[in-house]
């Protein structure tokens, strides 16, 4: 653990503010500042250089979110964790993407609370457990939806993709067949075959896939 546990706390409910800085007094915690706004939070993090900051999201005016890449801009070593109310799923993923190390839940009990706060002084990150349930369905989706493309992508020969170019540009069937010195039957072959590794239901989807995918151009 490390040698200094250092914080400044910041909830613009006096009573939870209070509350909070008696308990973790009480743990060890050396509490060197409190705020009630999120632009005190940023003036609090430039003084002190705290450890850890404990930060609400839910404030009136400017919302904790929106300042945790700042607190960070202005004192590197602050470690900033929400505590919030909040169990919004975009609120969440903006606190990580800003560089929060933790998202928990108001309603996290002392003893949890405390060892999270620890968690992250020892470089770990952390959020509740249903923060946590979200933020897995995210990344799970995220990696379905990576592999699915990845798995496409190779799926298709060099001659689905001289169709695809040639359907891309305007042409029907009987023109892309004239094109590649194949029958109207085969490019709907090709086509079918196409819609079917790729899972799509029409021709323009199949385009788009494959521009998207960098695999023709609409130039």
């Amino acid at each position: 653990m490390t040698a200094t546990r250092n914080i400044i706390i910041v909830d613009d409910a006096p009573l939870i503010q209070a509350g909070l800085s008696a308990a973790l007094k009480g743990e060890g915690f050396d509490v060197v500042g409190q705020a009630a706004t999120a632009l005190e939070a940023v003036d609090m993090a430039k003084e002190h250089q705290a450890d850890l900051m404990l930060l609400d999201v839910l404030m009136p005016g400017i919302s904790g979110l929106d300042v945790v890449d700042t607190i960070i801009d202005v004192s590197p070593k602050t470690k900033v964790v929400l505590l919030t109310s909040s169990e919004s799923e975009e609120d969440l993923l903006k606190a990580i993407k800003a560089g929060a190390r933790g998202y928990i839940i108001k309603d996290t009990p002392m003893p949890e609370l405390v060892r999270k706060l620890n968690d992250v002084l020892e470089g770990g990150a952390v959020v509740s457990p249903y923060m946590g349930g979200l933020l897995f369905d995210t990344v799970a989706h995220l990696l379905r939806h990576r592999d699915l493309s990845s798995s496409r992508k190779p799926a298709l020969t060099g001659r689905e993709i001289e169709v695809l170019e040639s359907i891309a540009a305007g042409a029907t069937s009987r023109e892309v067949g004239e094109k590649l010195f194949i029958s109207e039957n085969t490019v709907k072959n090709h086509v079918r075959n196409i819609l079917d590794k790729l899972g799509l239901g029409s021709r323009n989807e199949a385009v788009m896939f494959a521009v998207r995918e960098g695999l023709i151009s609409l130039d």
